[in-house]
């Protein structure tokens, strides 16, 4: 059975002379949509990232507050998204863990599991790194792993922001990426779906029909 999953767990071991670098993607996904591939896609090729793990999250802390998704669901609708990309995969890790999730808690995780030979980049949106004080053990979190703050073209960050970056350049290793994708959220899609509008195109057609098929944010289901 695959610890973290089944396409990347070996790897770094086969080689041990050569340097890795595997890229996490946490997020509830619910749903995962065309810009959450675009982001993926383009962070490996610009951090040259030999794979990224989707990591759907199982009881995120932060969406405390609103009804979440099934786990499995998301997990199912990650993997149909993903699937036949040779770069990308899914793992349970956060869903199998009991209780809430945590991000310092998955690098630990995955520390432990990869051998020194493999970097970890953490990938998320720059508004969400830019709340990092507010994680658990973040100087932790900053030494297990590249922060990678994936921005739509044109973004621009407040003068707040600006100085932040440069204060803790020291201490986060955080790599700028400029995403070329479509301005889609989770929540808009939600809400789509709820008001009986169209979402093709702004999720895979295998989501689209995986979503209409087992009724997800209907008012009905939830």
């Amino acid at each position: 059975m695959a610890i973290i999953s089944e396409k990347f767990d070996l790897l770094g071991r086969d080689d041990p002379t050569k340097t890795y670098r595997l890229g996490i993607m946490g997020g509830t996904f619910d749903p995962i949509h065309i810009g959450h591939l675009a982001c993926a896609e383009q962070v490996a090729d610009t951090c040259e990232l030999d794979g990224v793990i989707f990591m759907p999250a199982g009881d995120p802390w932060m969406k405390q507050g609103r009804a979440v998704t099934s786990a499995d669901h998301r997990f199912n609708m990650v993997a149909k998204a993903i699937a036949g990309n040779d770069r990308f995969c899914v793992s349970r890790l956060e869903i199998n863990r009991p209780g809430n999730t945590y991000t310092i808690d998955t690098l630990r995780t995955l520390r432990e599991h990869f051998p020194n030979n493999v970097d970890l980049d953490f990938i998320s949106g720059a508004d969400a790194l830019f709340h990092i004080l507010k994680w658990r053990n973040p100087a932790e979190v900053a030494q297990l792993a590249h922060l990678v703050a994936a921005t739509r073209p044109g973004y621009e960050l407040s003068d707040t922001r600006k100085r932040y970056m440069r204060t803790h350049a020291n201490i986060f290793r955080i790599i700028p990426a400029e995403i070329t994708a479509l301005s889609i959220s989770s929540s808009d899609i939600r809400e789509r779906v709820r008001n009986k509008k169209s979402i093709r195109y702004l999720v895979p057609r295998e989501v689209f029909a995986y979503i209409h098929e087992h009724k997800i944010y209907t008012i009905s289901h939830e």
